[in-house]
Order: structure tokens, then sequence, then C-alpha cells
């Protein structure tokens, strides 16, 4: 069984005869690529059956949670969703694919176009306020040209990302994190709560809970 998250910026397939998924690209994809079972924004195209992204995350929180309540937020390059689960049943979801636009992408972008290392950078004291994180970057050229580091600034940035998700996903006390900045330590520390990284394949994980159900909805 081929699964695949057709990401934004990254593609998550997983030959689940095979014990570790494997990170593409997306650009690197070949068009002509037929999976068995997929999600993501661009899945519907590659696989014989294609499952929603929210549906996915769900199945695979609880595949991987072994709390009966939770919040699970993922953070992807484009969009931010979270899943509430409450003893055991589906209680709130949201999905921001406008105000969180192009979030991972940026940060990313950032990190290499300043040439930083988010894993010895500090959370700043203050953060600006971001709810998009393209129009945000607005926020970086001003602090830089006002004396700011751009360390700095791109740090205040990341943090208001992770606040406007931790906002967006109800402000819990603790946040079950999927996606790729679960790999991002200054991003994680950012958040004003407890965060339990769970990392890049949850969705792939609800893939495989839908094929073993077989509930291909």
């Amino acid at each position: 069984m081929l699964l695949a998250d057709f990401g934004t910026s990254y593609c998550k397939l997983w030959d689940t005869t095979t014990v570790t998924p494997l990170l593409i690209p997306t650009k690197e994809i070949d068009q002509e690529l037929k999976v068995d079972l997929a999600t993501g924004h661009n899945g519907k195209r590659h696989a014989t059956h294609y499952i929603n992204e929210l549906t996915a995350l769900a199945r695979g929180g609880s595949a991987l949670i072994e709390a009966a309540s939770y919040t699970l937020l993922d953070c992807g390059s484009r969009d931010i969703k979270f899943i509430r689960s409450d003893q055991g049943k589906i209680k709130n979801m949201g999905w921001n694919t406008e105000c969180g636009a192009s979030m991972g992408f940026t940060i990313e972008l950032l990190e290499r176009y300043y040439n930083l290392d988010f894993s010895t950078m500090q959370v700043p004291d203050s953060s600006f306020s971001v709810t998009c994180g393209v129009l945000g970057m607005s926020h970086i050229f001003d602090a830089v040209v006002g004396g700011t580091s751009e360390a700095e600034a791109v740090a205040k940035f990341v943090k208001g990302i992770a606040l406007n998700a931790y906002n967006f996903a109800g402000s819990p006390e603790t946040v079950y994190l999927s996606g790729g900045l679960c790999h991002n330590p200054l991003f994680v520390a950012s958040f004003p709560c407890k965060v339990i990284c769970l990392g890049r394949f949850v969705l792939l994980q609800g893939l495989k809970a839908t094929y073993d159900g077989q509930r291909y909805s």
C-alpha cells in the first residue's frame, strides 16, 4: 500500500511494507506518480482514493495520542488546522488557509535568506502581531530598518506566528503539534503552553488508519 501526503512544500510518501516514510520536495515529485491513498492539497491528482486533510489529521491523532482529550494542531507550509478531542470524540476543528497563508514556507524562506540557525536562537520577550506569513514579513523589514538585528526581527516574527496558531487552536494548556515546524526549536519554544511534537507524518498515520479500517471518506 502506497500512502502519500501531498503538501505544498514537501510530499510525504509511505510504502507500508517499509518502516520509514520518505520526505521529498514537492517540486521533485513525478507528475505521473499514482498512489493508493492520499491527502494534501494536490492529492486528488495522484490517488486512487483521497481523504480530506482534517479527516486524516483526526484519525492520525487518534492513532498516535493516548489521551482521550487533547488539541492537535497541524502547522504546514501553507496553512494551519486543528482538531480538538473530548473523551475520544471530536468536539471542534478548524482550518485556516488565508490568515495562515504560507506560514511554514515563509519561516523556511527567512531562515535561508538570512542564513539563520533556529536551533541556536532565543525566544524574544516580545513578538510581532502576525496573522499571515507573507504579509507579516513587512514587520521584519521595518524592524531591521529601525536598527533591530535580522535575527531578532525574524525571532519576533516566528513567535508571532506561533502565538497566532496557538490562539487559533483555542489557547489550550497542552498542544500536540504536527507538521514540519515540529523540527523548528524556536517555533516550538515560542508557544506559551506545553508542546508535544508528533512530527511530520501524522497525516500519513491517519491514512494508515483509514486503510486499516477501509473507511474511504
